[in-house]
């Protein structure tokens, strides 16, 4: 069996995961450090960041600053400002990295895979004709073309104009 070496993932594989008080999303929501939390856009109620640990390049997640498990927990406001910032940051992808298509969608509970279930997240994934190559179908592998600071600070640029 080949080795395919990751060690940017060894970072957090050893780092301490102390027991905290608030979730990580409510933790960045009140961080003005928007370049080292990948954050790409903060609008009245809600912002978006790139996922640290993408499942794809370019792999966002849009989220409210009110930390709710479901949809339920977000007002009609809430919620109409969410669904518009997935379709801006949509927007901002397809002119940055022209993917062929996403993958947009929520897991609710930690059942539906929810990794943070505490603080309700969507997550816009792009997508290419191909990407789904031996990689990640046999090697449960994903290659991520660009640096993540790189992508964000070219979303970042894209967003506001």
């Amino acid at each position: 069996m080949d080795s395919l070496h990751a060690p940017w993932r060894i970072e957090y594989i050893l780092s301490p995961k102390p027991e905290l008080k608030e979730g990580l999303f409510a933790r960045i929501a009140q961080s003005s450090d928007d370049v080292e939390n990948l954050v790409v856009v903060r609008e009245r109620t809600c912002f978006a960041l790139l996922n640290r640990y993408p499942y794809n390049g370019g792999h966002l997640m849009v989220v409210p600053y009110k930390e709710v498990p479901d949809l339920n927990g977000l007002t009609d406001e809430e919620l109409t400002d969410l669904w518009k910032l997935v379709r801006r940051c949509s927007n901002a992808l397809s002119a940055v990295m022209k993917p062929d298509g996403f993958n947009v969608g929520i897991n609710i509970g930690k059942v539906a895979g929810a990794g943070i279930a505490e603080h309700l997240h969507v997550h816009i994934v792009p997508r290419w004709n191909g990407d789904t190559n031996f990689m990640p179908v046999l090697a449960n592998t994903s290659v991520v073309p660009d640096a993540l600071k790189e992508i964000a600070a070219k979303l970042r640029a894209e967003l506001l104009k």
